[in-house]
């Protein structure tokens, strides 16, 4: 395979270049044969690259975008209003074949918008949704959608099921469970697009659907792929981001409370902040956009340089893995 080449829209998120420059090159680092095209306002750019003298530059590319959607625009004034705001160019890139694949922290509705528009969904697909990691007690799990489709119908949910399992496939996981988020496991549970989709995943053949799942499932690790709407996937997300926050707070809290509590903390803060590495969202930032003629991976808007490099990785391998030329493979065999 050749180099691979990953477009980066670095005018979105919360911090916009000042994050995004320097995540952009510490992902060149560890990654020697990956090339970068940075897309913005090239001024501002060029002087944050400029603050890095030792980037390979044969590798880090600026593409020039005058426009910035902001993180409160409407999808519509961002498809109409801004031709050439850098989130458009930089999937523009990925529509030429310039670009293997686009990662932004932009506006996500914008970037959902302008990908369905720019890129096209694949034959099958009436939606993308939007996927991510989520830790549970065995590893990690991939949980969709996570806010990109609010209402689903039973067929929505069919499509994320597969395409869910194609991710994991792609990796590394043989064979993924995949299961639906309801309020119980019992057959009779649920609403009527659950029961809807649940008959349609019975009849798939070459997918291991493993039938109802509760949310403490997910975090025993009881799925590999879960599938849910994503108004539920959405709250989901954010409800297990605020609780690890808070639990790990209250640990730390305890560890410092007195001179006893130090001691006893002292050897186990050290074991506390490990934990704490494994279940931060910068280590699992990075949603993909699956469904699309093309990669797209969505960053947290108030991602880090940590949690941006994080969403880079993801598209990364979804590059090697060629995602989108896998799904559509399986998407013949369980869709069309």
């Amino acid at each position: 395979m050749s180099a691979p080449l990953i477009a980066i829209d670095a005018m979105g998120g919360d911090f916009g270049p000042h994050c995004i420059v320097p995540a952009s090159i510490a992902c060149l680092v560890e990654f020697p044969s990956l090339h970068l095209v940075l897309v913005g306002q090239a001024p501002i750019l060029e002087e944050l690259i400029a603050r890095h003298p030792a980037v390979d530059r044969a590798r880090l590319h600026v593409e020039h975008a005058s426009e910035v959607i902001g993180m409160d625009e409407r999808p519509s004034q961002a498809l109409r209003g801004k031709p050439d705001a850098s989130m458009r160019v930089a999937l523009e890139l990925v529509r030429s074949g310039r670009a293997q694949a686009c990662v932004s922290a932009g506006n996500t509705g914008a970037l959902m918008a302008l990908s369905r528009y720019v890129l096209k969904t694949l034959p099958g697909i009436d939606r993308p949704a939007m996927v991510s990691p989520v830790p549970t007690a065995t590893g990690s799990c991939q949980l969709l959608d996570l806010g990109a489709n609010v209402d689903c119908s039973a067929e929505h949910l069919y499509q994320f099921a597969v395409m869910g399992s194609v991710a994991a496939e792609a990796l590394g996981v043989a064979n993924p469970r995949v299961a639906l988020l309801n309020v119980g496991t019992e057959e009779v549970k649920g609403n009527q697009q659950v029961k809807l989709a649940a008959s349609l995943l019975q009849q798939a053949h070459g997918l291991n659907y493993t039938g109802f799942i509760e949310g403490d499932g997910l975090y025993r690790g009881e799925a590999d792929v879960v599938v849910c709407d994503g108004f539920v996937g959405n709250i989901l997300l954010k409800s297990s981001e605020g609780l690890a926050a808070m639990i790990s707070a209250r640990i730390e809290n305890l560890f410092t409370a007195n001179i006893a509590a130090r001691l006893v903390g002292s050897m186990a803060l050290p074991l506390l902040r490990r934990l704490q590495g494994d279940l931060t969202p910068a280590r699992h930032n990075g949603a993909s956009f699956l469904g699309l003629q093309g990669i797209v991976v969505k960053s947290h808007g108030a991602a880090g340089v940590e949690g941006f490099q994080s969403a880079i990785r993801r598209a990364l391998i979804e590059v090697r893995e060629n995602l989108p030329q896998r799904l559509h493979g399986r998407l013949e065999d369980l869709l069309l």
